[in-house]
């Protein structure tokens, strides 16, 4: 696990308590993807650029879709500005 993945999945157990976390690096799907070597040349080669996160948790208890993932946004704010592309589900467990 690099060192974005590993600062996603800490931040996430941290603030949620999931059931159920899956941090999952797809960046190597996206390894001759333009915007991946964009990525790579602002934000150094470590090669984390695309990440897919399932995520259980009771906190999302009666939140909206957009609300479950404004409330992960906010929590991965600094580690947003290092990723090139992010998706979600979140949900209750």
């Amino acid at each position: 696990m690099g060192k974005i993945s590993a600062a996603i999945k800490e931040k996430l157990e941290n603030a949620f308590n999931p059931s159920q976390l899956d941090v999952k690096d797809e960046s190597h799907k996206h390894a001759g993807h333009a915007g991946a070597a964009a990525h790579a040349e602002e934000h150094g080669a470590s090669g984390e650029s695309h990440f897919h996160v399932i995520i259980r948790s009771s906190e999302f208890e009666g939140l909206s879709r957009l609300a479950k993932h404004r409330a992960v946004m906010d929590v991965l704010a600094d580690e947003m500005k290092l990723i090139h592309a992010f998706s979600l589900d979140a949900d209750t467990e």
